[in-house]
């Protein structure tokens, strides 16, 4: 039997949303054990004086839960 957890984490990149998604994702895997798929919610940038200074990605991760002790 598996029992799996969500989480959601939002990654950002100067360069691109490829890049701020994938930020998302190893960030959460350094705390996280077993992440299992990574699902992209949600695209957006951040704004400064009208020229785009960051490129953000909401992700919705799925990891394997372990039982206590284990």
């Amino acid at each position: 039997m598996s029992v799996y957890k969500f989480i959601e984490v939002a990654g950002s990149s100067p360069t691109s949303w490829e890049e701020a998604a994938a930020n998302a994702v190893n960030m959460a895997a350094e705390t996280v054990r077993d992440v299992r798929i990574a699902e992209v919610l949600e695209l957006d940038m951040h704004m400064e004086n009208g020229k785009i200074s960051a490129y953000r990605a909401k992700v919705k991760i799925s990891f394997k839960m372990e039982a206590h002790g284990a």
